[in-house]
């Protein structure tokens, strides 16, 4: 929902019902474009047409970025093609490029870029438009500062000049060394508190950080948040500059693969969806979620057939069931949270397949003391607490015995799911899977049918009951 003073949306939503222009302008001057893109959302397609339509193509470039992918093609198709082509000149480069990304219709998209004509956007277009679209090229701003070593502060200021209004960020210029390659980067401030005759060789700073145009576009943003970047250039094989990956570039990108990999963890199949919950369609929801429920399912036989294979245990000491819910849910809780960290923490470039053996033993022993810990309280409750309910156990078994073998039990489980929590996504990417998927889904089944047979064995050794 649109963050805007409730008053001015009213404003809007009065003039798109009752098609009045003139109040829709004059509402729309005084709201931000990504509320309008919100607001253009939640519209009917018949108020949606209205909407592109009748905003200036200046002020709807600026809202089509931020409209969800789903609605981007139609929101074209609304417009005419000199309408078409306004929009596209009017938005920077980086954004132009994610809107041709979101028309999935490649012979649209093609008459949308024969819109620029013969101009150097449309080449440029093409260009960023080869670029894999999650990689650092696909995402990069071209619209930059870029100068010679050989310049004066002058001539650096007389080169940017021109190009003022199509830079998106002059907080960091950057310096090439006249044959196109990446020499430093300098401050606007630089250029304008030094004499004109000042070259810009003496007081450009050394570029510390760069990235590959195929690098991956989370793995650029992460080091833009790591090393505290306004900007990230991009470079070639050469190390000549091809854009950069702005600090707000970066924050967009993460925010979609956070997102991204929620609803993995969730066990959601299928491309992210950017509509909003209430505006995508029940069947896209139901072929996101049926996939993993449907293999979780049958994969939670397993469970019922542990049971089965411990039935005559059960029905000997009923008393077993009062605590199995608790030793699953226990297993579940551990592994889950050491399966969110280890995916953390591979997400941040701090793990890798490679560190298995290490994750395995701090694992192992963070939750054998977890173990011990759950174990000491649940034995506690039941040898010297469950007495007093007075509930049958067996002929032959003291609370004592039982409630030892309960906690033994817990601590084994505990144990065992912080193991497979944290090994089960340094397991999926050794073998090229994306870690996000095995997370909770997997993970949860995994630990309730460990749990039931560590539980059970546990029970009937110590015991001294048949299995």
């Amino acid at each position: 929902m649109p963050d805007e003073d409730p008053e001015i949306l009213e404003d809007l939503t009065r003039a798109i019902a009752a098609r009045d222009g003139s109040a829709f302008l004059s509402a729309a001057e005084k709201i931000h474009h990504a509320d309008l893109a919100a607001a253009y959302e939640d519209l009917s397609r018949k108020s949606q047409a209205w909407f592109v339509r009748t905003l200036p193509s200046e002020a709807f470039s600026e809202v089509i970025a931020e409209i969800p992918e789903p609605l981007v093609e139609e929101a074209l198709d609304y417009l005419k093609p000199s309408q078409q082509r306004q929009v596209l000149e009017e938005l920077p480069d980086d954004d132009r490029v994610d809107v041709l990304q979101d028309v999935e219709d490649d012979s649209k998209r093609e008459k949308l870029i024969g819109l620029l004509g013969e101009s150097e956007e449309r080449e440029l277009t093409r260009t960023l438009l080869e670029y894999p679209e999650d990689t650092a090229g696909g995402r990069m701003t071209t619209q930059i500062g870029y100068v010679s070593v050989k310049m004066t502060v002058k001539e650096a200021l007389d080169h940017l000049r021109p190009d003022l209004e199509d830079t998106e960020t002059l907080s960091r210029i950057f310096v090439h060394d006249g044959n196109n390659q990446l020499a430093g980067k300098l401050r606007l401030r630089d250029l304008t508190f030094n004499a004109w005759q000042t070259p810009v060789g003496s007081i450009m700073q050394p570029i510390e950080h760069t990235v590959l145009a195929e690098t991956d576009q989370e793995e650029a943003s992460i080091a833009v948040l790591k090393y505290d970047l306004f900007a990230l250039p991009v470079v070639d094989q050469e190390n000549r500059l091809l854009g950069v990956i702005t600090s707000d570039d970066a924050m967009e990108i993460l925010s979609e693969e956070s997102t991204e990999d929620i609803e993995k963890q969730a066990g959601l199949t299928g491309e992210q969806s950017e509509e909003g919950y209430l505006n995508t369609r029940i069947t896209t929801h139901f072929s996101r979620r049926v996939i993993w429920l449907v293999g979780l399912a049958i994969l939670s036989i397993a469970a019922g057939a542990v049971m089965f294979r411990f039935e005559a245990i059960l029905k000997g000491i009923p008393l077993l069931m009062l605590f199995l819910p608790m030793i699953i849910a226990a297993g579940g809780n551990s592994g889950g949270q050491a399966s969110m960290v280890a995916i953390r923490a591979m997400a941040l470039n701090e793990l890798s397949g490679q560190d298995a053996l290490k994750v395995a033993w701090k694992e192992l022993r963070l939750g054998a003391m977890l173990g011990l810990i759950l174990g000491a309280a649940i034995a506690v409750v039941a040898i010297f607490i469950l007495p007093f309910f007075h509930p049958e156990v067996a002929p032959g078994i003291t609370f004592s015995a039982f409630g030892s073998a309960v906690a033994v039990a817990l601590a084994v489980q505990v144990t065992a799911s912080t193991l497979i929590g944290a090994l089960l996504p340094l397991g999926a990417c050794a073998i090229r899977l994306d870690p996000a998927v095995i997370a909770a889904p997997a993970v949860t089944t995994v630990v309730d049918v460990s749990g039931m047979l560590i539980y059970l064995l546990v029970a009937s050794t110590m015991l001294g009951l048949g299995g």
